[in-house]
């Protein structure tokens, strides 16, 4: 993806509006789901918290914690684009934007929004687990795992 100075401004500055005032930084007495994650590398630490309908629609997400602005961007706007989803879609943007940081398989971007800002993460691999962790707890939560870790398990990038 070639992108313009223009651009790159523009999502320099929206990365780091959402680090700044990031969207869902809360936390959630009645979730359905949680998980703590760990950056062990940078120390980054977020809290995901999520509430599902019975028919597995997400209803409500949120985060708290602390990390740098491409983690806390990232979970900001990760609660943003799955709010109202269904876990087939979550699944979905899940796989695209994991593939989207890493670089590793062609990214259906498309899928993504504007989340796609994330693409030049797979240029710095320390970056890749920062912009990975949110995404990585929300799936731990989802998979009632109580703590995820960039460095082990199946949920390490």
């Amino acid at each position: 993806m070639n992108l313009s100075q223009l651009e790159i401004d523009l999502y320099r500055e929206m990365i780091l509006d959402h680090n700044r005032k990031p969207r869902n930084f809360r936390g959630m007495s009645n979730a359905s789901h949680e998980s703590e994650g760990y950056n062990p590398l940078c120390g980054d630490r977020l809290h995901v918290y999520i509430k599902t309908d019975v028919s597995g629609l997400i209803t409500d997400i949120s985060f708290e914690g602390s990390g740098c602005a491409i983690s806390k961007a990232s979970a900001s706007m990760m609660t943003e684009v799955l709010m109202g989803k269904n876990l087939v879609e979550v699944r979905s943007l899940f796989e695209d934007f994991l593939n989207l940081i890493t670089g590793v398989k062609k990214s259906k971007a498309s899928n993504l929004g504007k989340l796609k800002i994330f693409s030049g993460v797979c240029r710095y691999p320390t970056r890749v687990k920062c912009a990975g962790l949110a995404w990585h707890t929300m799936h731990g939560a989802l998979a009632d795992k109580g703590e995820i870790s960039t460095e082990s398990g199946e949920d390490a990038l």
